[in-house]
């Protein structure tokens, strides 16, 4: 058969492999009015023939020059192209233990010499009903994967589209906070990428958490949209009432935060991380911030991270009422907190990132006021 006729011919295509012409020709006149078949004299030529047509099954002969049975099935089974076509071996090597070791290496069946045209037929059939089966099984395996990626796409894209709406209402409300947003979400990835290089964390610090850690860090001031204008936008220090006002930003993010998840159901579970972080990022190490005072590792992770990325920003950052520190300056304040407002280790990490920090400052400025 040329190639010509192989290429348009939709019936399962069979190679069989033999030295002895007469044993090809019995193969070839048996399975011509069925199957498209093509031939080799030995394994090589029969590499050689896959390669360029690959076929549904193969009949294969174990004595033959050059390269033997079972040398060739163990060749096809090596390679991913050729793993899963059914290999039956033909043969008069009829022992148990010529059987046993075509099995072995990957063969799918063991046929005795010389041949049963009916048993012949119906082991070639069986086996290509298996493969056949096992196809569809893969390519619904496939479907479901696809399906599944396409959900979860589904799933990232809401839940992007839900933190971007809530973190647009902070912005809305406190134009200056803008690109605050943007810096501390990036220092807040790049400082719990560090701090995973640390055995003290890496387990806590997964590529996943990291990621949630870094989605949610733009919704620590959500409570602040439950501020009242006039000590929210005020341009001076704030009184001390005014400040008792705006330390309840915390409870009211995570209230807010709180009731999004519970209407989004499970889908609301990557709210959890967000939560921690609006709740608890003006906890200190030492116990004397708020909300609730909490202390060293009672303290989330993600809202420690959040806490001296919030600092720093702060720092770092012209105000009405301030100027910009520089980063020496800042760090220089921060670390004299070291064990009181920071846990130590975090604040040693956050200096061994001090140049990203700074790339990420200059990609993400605040705009200059009118």
């Amino acid at each position: 058969m040329d190639r010509k006729e192989a290429t348009t011919d939709n019936r399962p295509m069979i190679l069989c492999v033999d030295d002895e012409p007469l044993n090809l020709k019995l193969l070839v006149d048996l399975l011509s009015h069925r199957f498209a078949t093509r031939i080799a004299t030995n394994g090589q030529k029969a590499l050689e023939v896959i390669a360029q047509h690959k076929p549904d099954l193969i009949l294969l002969d174990v004595m033959m020059p050059v390269m033997d049975g079972f040398e060739t099935c163990t060749r096809l089974r090596r390679d991913p192209q050729t793993e899963d076509i059914p290999i039956l071996f033909i043969t008069a090597k009829n022992q148990p233990t010529d059987e046993e070791h075509g099995l072995k290496i990957g063969g799918n069946d063991f046929i005795s010499k010389p041949i049963n045209p009916g048993v012949l037929q119906a082991r070639i059939d069986t086996q290509l009903k298996l493969r056949y089966a096992q196809e569809k099984i893969r390519q619904r395996a496939e479907t479901l994967e696809e399906e599944v990626t396409q959900r979860l796409d589904e799933i990232n894209r809401l839940q992007d589209s839900s933190i971007f709406v809530m973190t647009s209402m902070a912005e809305f409300r406190d134009e200056a906070t803008g690109n605050h947003i943007r810096r501390t979400q990036y220092y807040v990835q790049a400082l719990a990428r560090e701090l995973a290089k640390n055995p003290e964390f890496t387990s806590r610090l997964s590529d996943e958490r990291i990621e949630l850690m870094t989605k949610s860090a733009p919704l620590h001031d959500i409570g602040k949209i439950a501020i009242p204008d006039n000590i929210l936008l005020k341009p001076g220090k704030l009184t001390s009432e005014e400040f008792s006002v705006m330390k309840t930003h915390a409870e009211k993010g995570f209230r807010i935060l709180q009731r999004a998840a519970e209407s989004m159901g499970n889908g609301g579970q990557f709210l959890e991380v967000a939560q921690e972080i609006a709740y608890y990022h003006h906890e200190k190490w030492d116990g004397s911030g708020y909300p609730h005072g909490l202390a060293g590792e009672n303290i989330p992770l993600s809202a420690r991270i959040m806490a001296i990325s919030d600092v720093y920003d702060a720092l770092t950052s012209e105000r009405p009422y301030k100027k910009a520190f520089s980063q020496e300056q800042a760090l220089e304040i921060m670390l004299a907190e070291s064990g009181m407002h920071f846990q130590p280790v975090l604040l040693e990490t956050l200096t061994q990132i001090k140049t990203q920090l700074l790339e990420i400052a200059n990609r993400h400025p605040d705009k200059k006021q009118q």
